[in-house]
């Protein structure tokens, strides 16, 4: 098993906070998934950012549609997220 450093959001700081802070107003809390960019803020911004683009921005698909693909990749992939 990998182990990946990851900053608590007890100790996040700066630009990590707000990250969390973000991450935490949209999913009510912050998931192991966004914490283990904490090490580069800059990465994981770049990252929800590619996110919102992808969930929420102009597509043929429906937000549904979208949700669907992604809880199947994840069954593939076998994350439990």
């Amino acid at each position: 098993m990998a182990y990946i450093k990851l900053i608590s959001e007890e100790d996040a700081e700066g630009r990590l906070a707000r990250l969390y802070d973000q991450a935490r107003k949209r999913a009510g809390k912050v998931f192991q998934i966004v914490k283990c960019m904490s090490l580069a803020p800059h990465q994981l911004e770049a990252s929800m950012g590619l996110y919102r683009a992808v969930m929420f921005g102009e597509s043929p698909l429906t937000r549904a549609q979208r949700e669907m693909i992604a809880v199947v990749v994840s069954k593939v992939n076998g994350c439990h997220y």
